[in-house]
Protein backbone atom coordinates (compact mmCIF):
# COMPACT_ATOMS: atom_id res chain seq x y z
CA UNK A 1 0.00 0.00 0.00
CA UNK A 2 1.53 3.32 -1.02
CA UNK A 3 1.72 6.16 1.44
CA UNK A 4 0.40 8.79 -1.01
CA UNK A 5 -2.16 6.85 -3.04
CA UNK A 6 -2.34 5.32 -6.48
CA UNK A 7 -1.83 7.48 -9.57
CA UNK A 8 -2.31 6.80 -13.28
CA UNK A 9 0.37 8.66 -15.24
CA UNK A 10 -0.05 9.50 -18.93
CA UNK A 11 3.28 8.50 -20.48
CA UNK A 12 3.99 9.53 -24.07
CA UNK A 13 7.56 8.25 -24.01
CA UNK A 14 8.92 11.79 -23.94
CA UNK A 15 11.04 13.39 -21.24
CA UNK A 16 8.30 15.32 -19.42
CA UNK A 17 5.87 12.46 -18.88
CA UNK A 18 8.63 9.98 -18.07
CA UNK A 19 10.15 12.22 -15.38
CA UNK A 20 6.63 12.84 -14.04
CA UNK A 21 6.15 9.11 -13.52
CA UNK A 22 9.57 8.60 -11.95
CA UNK A 23 9.19 11.59 -9.62
CA UNK A 24 5.84 10.36 -8.34
CA UNK A 25 7.23 6.84 -7.94
CA UNK A 26 10.09 8.18 -5.82
CA UNK A 27 7.66 10.29 -3.78
CA UNK A 28 5.86 7.15 -2.66
CA UNK A 29 2.89 7.00 -5.01
CA UNK A 30 1.80 3.67 -6.45
CA UNK A 31 2.34 4.51 -10.11
CA UNK A 32 0.58 2.96 -13.10
CA UNK A 33 1.78 4.14 -16.50
CA UNK A 34 -0.51 4.44 -19.49
CA UNK A 35 0.25 5.44 -23.08
CA UNK A 36 -2.66 6.62 -25.22
CA UNK A 37 -2.66 5.90 -28.93
CA UNK A 38 -4.68 8.75 -30.39
CA UNK A 39 -3.79 8.59 -34.04
CA UNK A 40 -2.49 6.23 -36.72
CA UNK A 41 -0.18 8.11 -39.08
CA UNK A 42 -0.80 5.55 -41.84
CA UNK A 43 -4.33 6.95 -42.16
CA UNK A 44 -3.15 10.55 -42.51
CA UNK A 45 -2.17 10.09 -46.12
CA UNK A 46 1.31 11.50 -45.61
CA UNK A 47 4.59 9.72 -46.12
CA UNK A 48 6.32 11.41 -43.20
CA UNK A 49 7.77 9.04 -40.64
CA UNK A 50 5.89 8.84 -37.38
CA UNK A 51 7.15 11.21 -34.72
CA UNK A 52 5.95 12.45 -31.37
CA UNK A 53 3.51 10.61 -29.15
CA UNK A 54 1.91 7.98 -31.36
CA UNK A 55 4.74 5.79 -32.66
CA UNK A 56 6.07 2.43 -31.58
CA UNK A 57 9.40 3.86 -30.36
CA UNK A 58 7.59 6.15 -27.93
CA UNK A 59 5.44 3.27 -26.68
CA UNK A 60 8.57 1.20 -26.09
CA UNK A 61 10.37 4.05 -24.33
CA UNK A 62 7.45 4.50 -21.94
CA UNK A 63 7.15 0.79 -21.26
CA UNK A 64 10.89 0.40 -20.67
CA UNK A 65 10.94 3.16 -18.06
CA UNK A 66 8.01 1.52 -16.26
CA UNK A 67 9.62 -1.93 -16.31
CA UNK A 68 12.98 -0.63 -15.10
CA UNK A 69 11.35 1.10 -12.13
CA UNK A 70 8.95 -1.68 -11.26
CA UNK A 71 5.51 -0.31 -12.03
CA UNK A 72 2.91 -1.54 -14.57
CA UNK A 73 2.31 0.05 -17.95
CA UNK A 74 -0.65 -0.18 -20.34
CA UNK A 75 -1.47 1.08 -23.83
CA UNK A 76 -4.92 2.60 -24.32
CA UNK A 77 -6.26 2.81 -27.87
CA UNK A 78 -8.53 5.86 -28.18
CA UNK A 79 -8.14 6.39 -31.92
CA UNK A 80 -11.84 5.99 -32.69
CA UNK A 81 -12.96 8.36 -29.94
CA UNK A 82 -10.21 10.86 -30.79
CA UNK A 83 -11.04 10.82 -34.49
CA UNK A 84 -14.77 11.16 -34.03
CA UNK A 85 -14.47 14.31 -31.95
CA UNK A 86 -11.13 16.05 -32.35
CA UNK A 87 -10.58 15.53 -36.07
CA UNK A 88 -14.21 16.15 -37.04
CA UNK A 89 -14.13 19.37 -35.00
CA UNK A 90 -10.85 20.36 -36.66
CA UNK A 91 -12.29 19.90 -40.15
CA UNK A 92 -15.67 21.46 -39.33
CA UNK A 93 -14.10 24.56 -37.83
CA UNK A 94 -11.95 25.27 -40.88
CA UNK A 95 -14.96 24.73 -43.15
CA UNK A 96 -16.82 27.28 -41.02
CA UNK A 97 -14.05 29.84 -41.56
CA UNK A 98 -12.62 29.49 -38.06
CA UNK A 99 -9.18 28.44 -36.77
CA UNK A 100 -9.45 25.52 -34.32
CA UNK A 101 -7.10 24.49 -31.52
CA UNK A 102 -7.24 20.67 -31.56
CA UNK A 103 -4.90 20.24 -28.57
CA UNK A 104 -7.33 22.16 -26.35
CA UNK A 105 -10.26 20.10 -27.63
CA UNK A 106 -8.36 16.87 -27.05
CA UNK A 107 -7.36 17.77 -23.49
CA UNK A 108 -10.82 19.01 -22.63
CA UNK A 109 -13.01 16.32 -24.13
CA UNK A 110 -10.88 13.22 -24.79
CA UNK A 111 -7.58 12.67 -22.97
CA UNK A 112 -8.57 13.61 -19.43
CA UNK A 113 -11.92 11.82 -19.62
CA UNK A 114 -10.23 8.71 -21.02
CA UNK A 115 -7.61 8.86 -18.27
CA UNK A 116 -10.17 9.31 -15.52
CA UNK A 117 -12.28 6.43 -16.82
CA UNK A 118 -9.27 4.09 -16.86
CA UNK A 119 -8.09 5.43 -13.47
CA UNK A 120 -11.43 4.45 -11.94
CA UNK A 121 -11.22 1.00 -13.55
CA UNK A 122 -7.73 0.47 -12.12
CA UNK A 123 -8.57 1.81 -8.67
CA UNK A 124 -6.37 4.91 -8.99
CA UNK A 125 -6.94 7.93 -6.79
CA UNK A 126 -5.31 10.41 -9.18
CA UNK A 127 -4.21 11.00 -12.74
CA UNK A 128 -1.00 12.83 -13.65
CA UNK A 129 0.55 14.34 -16.77
CA UNK A 130 3.77 16.10 -17.70
CA UNK A 131 2.20 19.49 -18.37
CA UNK A 132 3.95 22.62 -17.10
CA UNK A 133 1.19 24.15 -14.99
CA UNK A 134 0.04 24.12 -11.36
CA UNK A 135 -3.21 23.09 -9.70
CA UNK A 136 -4.28 24.79 -6.48
CA UNK A 137 -7.38 24.87 -4.31
CA UNK A 138 -9.08 28.17 -3.61
CA UNK A 139 -10.69 29.01 -0.26
CA UNK A 140 -14.02 28.68 -2.08
CA UNK A 141 -13.15 24.96 -2.46
CA UNK A 142 -12.72 25.24 -6.23
CA UNK A 143 -9.64 23.77 -7.89
CA UNK A 144 -7.90 26.05 -10.35
CA UNK A 145 -4.91 26.20 -12.68
CA UNK A 146 -1.98 28.56 -12.39
CA UNK A 147 0.90 29.28 -14.73
CA UNK A 148 3.90 27.00 -14.50
CA UNK A 149 7.14 28.34 -13.05
CA UNK A 150 8.83 28.07 -16.46
CA UNK A 151 7.32 30.94 -18.45
CA UNK A 152 8.64 29.51 -21.71
CA UNK A 153 6.97 26.15 -21.12
CA UNK A 154 3.79 27.18 -19.29
CA UNK A 155 0.83 25.15 -20.60
CA UNK A 156 -2.02 26.49 -18.48
CA UNK A 157 -3.48 28.03 -21.66
CA UNK A 158 -4.25 24.64 -23.23
CA UNK A 159 -5.84 23.25 -20.05
CA UNK A 160 -8.55 25.87 -19.47
CA UNK A 161 -11.32 23.42 -20.40
CA UNK A 162 -10.67 20.99 -17.53
CA UNK A 163 -13.67 20.88 -15.22
CA UNK A 164 -13.68 20.59 -11.45
CA UNK A 165 -14.04 16.79 -11.28
CA UNK A 166 -10.92 16.47 -13.44
CA UNK A 167 -8.83 19.14 -11.71
CA UNK A 168 -9.61 17.73 -8.26
CA UNK A 169 -7.95 14.42 -9.20
CA UNK A 170 -5.08 15.70 -11.34
CA UNK A 171 -1.44 16.03 -10.29
CA UNK A 172 0.96 18.16 -12.35
CA UNK A 173 4.40 17.62 -10.78
CA UNK A 174 6.34 19.70 -13.32
CA UNK A 175 4.54 22.95 -12.57
CA UNK A 176 7.21 24.16 -10.15
CA UNK A 177 10.18 23.22 -12.36
CA UNK A 178 12.01 24.68 -15.34
CA UNK A 179 12.81 22.59 -18.40
CA UNK A 180 16.61 22.52 -17.80
CA UNK A 181 15.93 21.01 -14.38
CA UNK A 182 13.86 18.24 -15.96
CA UNK A 183 16.63 17.51 -18.47
CA UNK A 184 19.09 17.24 -15.59
CA UNK A 185 16.72 14.85 -13.80
CA UNK A 186 16.69 12.63 -16.90
CA UNK A 187 20.48 12.49 -16.74
CA UNK A 188 20.38 11.77 -13.01
CA UNK A 189 17.93 8.92 -13.63
CA UNK A 190 20.45 7.56 -16.16
CA UNK A 191 18.42 8.44 -19.25
CA UNK A 192 20.91 10.69 -21.08
CA UNK A 193 19.29 10.03 -24.48
CA UNK A 194 15.92 11.07 -23.10
CA UNK A 195 17.45 14.37 -21.99
CA UNK A 196 18.48 15.01 -25.61
CA UNK A 197 15.22 13.83 -27.16
CA UNK A 198 13.66 16.43 -29.44
CA UNK A 199 10.12 17.63 -28.83
CA UNK A 200 7.36 17.77 -31.42
CA UNK A 201 5.18 20.88 -31.61
CA UNK A 202 3.13 19.67 -34.57
CA UNK A 203 -0.52 18.66 -34.42
CA UNK A 204 -0.29 14.90 -33.86
CA UNK A 205 -2.55 14.00 -36.79
CA UNK A 206 -0.86 16.47 -39.17
CA UNK A 207 2.72 15.16 -38.95
CA UNK A 208 3.94 17.12 -41.98
CA UNK A 209 2.49 20.33 -40.48
CA UNK A 210 0.48 20.87 -43.69
CA UNK A 211 -3.08 21.33 -42.46
CA UNK A 212 -4.23 22.43 -45.93
CA UNK A 213 -3.11 19.11 -47.38
CA UNK A 214 -4.80 17.29 -44.50
CA UNK A 215 -8.11 19.05 -45.19
CA UNK A 216 -7.91 18.16 -48.87
CA UNK A 217 -7.33 14.50 -48.03
CA UNK A 218 -10.12 14.40 -45.44
CA UNK A 219 -12.71 16.21 -47.57
CA UNK A 220 -12.69 14.81 -51.13
CA UNK A 221 -13.30 17.49 -53.74
CA UNK A 222 -12.74 20.33 -51.25
CA UNK A 223 -10.24 22.15 -53.47
CA UNK A 224 -12.65 22.13 -56.41
CA UNK A 225 -15.54 23.35 -54.26
CA UNK A 226 -13.81 26.37 -52.73
CA UNK A 227 -11.10 27.45 -55.16
CA UNK A 228 -11.17 30.70 -57.13
CA UNK A 229 -12.91 32.75 -54.47
CA UNK A 230 -12.24 36.47 -54.27
CA UNK A 231 -9.78 38.44 -52.19
CA UNK A 232 -11.54 41.72 -51.35
CA UNK A 233 -10.68 44.83 -49.37
CA UNK A 234 -12.80 46.04 -46.46
CA UNK A 235 -14.99 47.96 -48.90
CA UNK A 236 -15.69 44.83 -50.92
CA UNK A 237 -13.53 45.71 -53.91
CA UNK A 238 -12.09 42.62 -55.61
CA UNK A 239 -8.31 42.38 -55.32
CA UNK A 240 -7.64 38.97 -56.84
CA UNK A 241 -8.34 35.25 -56.58
CA UNK A 242 -7.53 32.87 -53.71
CA UNK A 243 -7.33 29.07 -53.42
CA UNK A 244 -10.23 28.51 -51.04
CA UNK A 245 -11.30 30.14 -47.77
CA UNK A 246 -10.51 27.12 -45.47
CA UNK A 247 -6.83 27.45 -46.36
CA UNK A 248 -6.35 30.85 -44.72
CA UNK A 249 -6.24 32.18 -41.16
CA UNK A 250 -6.73 35.60 -39.60
CA UNK A 251 -3.44 37.52 -39.49
CA UNK A 252 -1.85 35.50 -42.30
CA UNK A 253 0.58 37.49 -44.44
CA UNK A 254 2.68 34.91 -46.26
CA UNK A 255 1.46 32.68 -49.06
CA UNK A 256 -1.27 35.00 -50.30
CA UNK A 257 0.23 35.17 -53.80
CA UNK A 258 -0.96 38.74 -54.29
CA UNK A 259 1.26 41.82 -54.02
CA UNK A 260 0.45 45.43 -53.23
CA UNK A 261 3.86 46.94 -52.62
CA UNK A 262 3.27 46.80 -48.86
CA UNK A 263 2.54 44.10 -46.24
CA UNK A 264 -1.05 42.90 -46.51
CA UNK A 265 -2.91 40.57 -44.12
CA UNK A 266 -5.97 38.34 -43.91
CA UNK A 267 -8.39 40.34 -41.78
CA UNK A 268 -11.62 38.43 -42.39
CA UNK A 269 -12.93 35.09 -43.66
CA UNK A 270 -16.45 34.79 -45.12
CA UNK A 271 -17.23 31.11 -45.82
CA UNK A 272 -20.75 31.77 -47.07
CA UNK A 273 -19.36 33.66 -50.08
CA UNK A 274 -15.91 32.01 -50.22
CA UNK A 275 -14.41 35.45 -49.69
CA UNK A 276 -11.18 36.47 -47.96
CA UNK A 277 -10.89 40.07 -46.71
CA UNK A 278 -7.42 41.63 -46.90
CA UNK A 279 -6.20 44.74 -45.14
CA UNK A 280 -3.33 46.56 -43.50
CA UNK A 281 -1.83 45.58 -40.17
CA UNK A 282 -3.90 48.12 -38.29
CA UNK A 283 -7.06 46.47 -39.64
CA UNK A 284 -6.24 43.46 -37.44
CA UNK A 285 -6.69 45.51 -34.28
CA UNK A 286 -9.82 44.82 -32.22
CA UNK A 287 -11.08 46.51 -29.08
CA UNK A 288 -13.42 43.70 -28.03
CA UNK A 289 -14.54 40.16 -28.79
CA UNK A 290 -17.17 37.58 -27.84
CA UNK A 291 -16.15 34.32 -26.17
CA UNK A 292 -18.48 31.32 -25.94
CA UNK A 293 -18.45 27.76 -24.53
CA UNK A 294 -16.91 29.17 -21.35
CA UNK A 295 -15.54 26.94 -18.59
CA UNK A 296 -15.03 28.69 -15.25
CA UNK A 297 -12.05 27.50 -13.23
CA UNK A 298 -11.07 29.67 -10.23
CA UNK A 299 -14.58 31.06 -9.73
CA UNK A 300 -18.00 29.78 -10.77
CA UNK A 301 -18.65 32.97 -12.73
CA UNK A 302 -17.82 36.67 -12.83
CA UNK A 303 -19.36 40.02 -12.02
CA UNK A 304 -19.59 42.47 -14.90
CA UNK A 305 -16.47 44.54 -15.36
CA UNK A 306 -14.09 42.08 -13.72
CA UNK A 307 -10.52 42.83 -14.74
CA UNK A 308 -8.46 40.05 -16.28
CA UNK A 309 -5.48 39.50 -18.53
CA UNK A 310 -6.81 37.75 -21.63
CA UNK A 311 -4.64 35.52 -23.82
CA UNK A 312 -5.92 34.91 -27.35
CA UNK A 313 -3.27 32.39 -28.42
CA UNK A 314 -0.73 30.13 -26.78
CA UNK A 315 2.29 32.41 -27.21
CA UNK A 316 0.33 35.60 -26.54
CA UNK A 317 1.60 37.63 -23.58
CA UNK A 318 -1.98 38.63 -22.79
CA UNK A 319 -3.87 41.92 -22.85
CA UNK A 320 -5.49 43.64 -19.87
CA UNK A 321 -9.26 43.63 -20.28
CA UNK A 322 -12.66 43.83 -18.62
CA UNK A 323 -15.08 40.89 -18.78
CA UNK A 324 -18.84 41.26 -19.13
CA UNK A 325 -21.58 38.65 -19.06
CA UNK A 326 -23.42 38.26 -22.35
CA UNK A 327 -26.32 35.95 -23.20
CA UNK A 328 -24.02 34.37 -25.79
CA UNK A 329 -21.04 34.03 -23.46
CA UNK A 330 -18.51 36.62 -22.26
CA UNK A 331 -17.87 39.99 -23.86
CA UNK A 332 -14.20 40.97 -23.55
CA UNK A 333 -13.26 44.64 -23.81
CA UNK A 334 -9.53 45.30 -24.10
CA UNK A 335 -7.73 48.25 -22.53
CA UNK A 336 -5.47 48.32 -25.59
CA UNK A 337 -6.43 46.76 -28.91
CA UNK A 338 -5.61 43.07 -29.40
CA UNK A 339 -4.25 41.94 -32.77
CA UNK A 340 -5.22 39.05 -35.07
CA UNK A 341 -8.12 37.68 -33.04
CA UNK A 342 -9.09 34.42 -34.74
CA UNK A 343 -12.55 32.90 -34.16
CA UNK A 344 -12.18 29.26 -33.14
CA UNK A 345 -9.06 29.87 -31.06
CA UNK A 346 -9.13 29.81 -27.26
CA UNK A 347 -9.36 32.87 -25.04
CA UNK A 348 -8.09 32.31 -21.50
CA UNK A 349 -8.67 34.78 -18.66
CA UNK A 350 -6.01 35.22 -15.96
CA UNK A 351 -5.99 36.87 -12.56
CA UNK A 352 -2.27 37.26 -12.03
CA UNK A 353 -0.95 33.74 -12.66
CA UNK A 354 -4.29 32.06 -11.97
CA UNK A 355 -6.71 30.87 -14.64
CA UNK A 356 -10.15 32.35 -14.06
CA UNK A 357 -11.62 30.48 -17.00
CA UNK A 358 -11.57 30.26 -20.74
CA UNK A 359 -13.66 29.70 -23.84
CA UNK A 360 -13.76 29.70 -27.63
CA UNK A 361 -13.54 32.98 -29.52
CA UNK A 362 -16.77 33.50 -31.45
CA UNK A 363 -16.29 36.89 -33.10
Amino acid sequence: MSRNGKVLVAMSGGIDSTITALMLHDQGYEVVGITMKTWDYASSGTSKKETGCCNIDSFNDARMAAVQHGFPHYILDIREEFGDFVIENFVDEYLAGRTPNPCVMCNTHIKWRALLKRADALGCDYIATGHYAKINKHHNDRYYLSRGADELKDQSYVLWGLQQDLLSRTILPLGTYHKPEIRQMAIDYDYPELAKKSESYEICFVPDNDYRGFLKRKVPGLQEKVQDGNFVDKSGNILGKHKGYPFYTIGQRKGLEVTFGRPIYVTGIKPESNTIVLGDEEDLNRSEMLVGKVNWVKYDGITDGMEATTKIRYKDAGTLSNLYNDERGIRVKFYNDAKSIAPGQSAVFYEGDDVIGGGIIQL
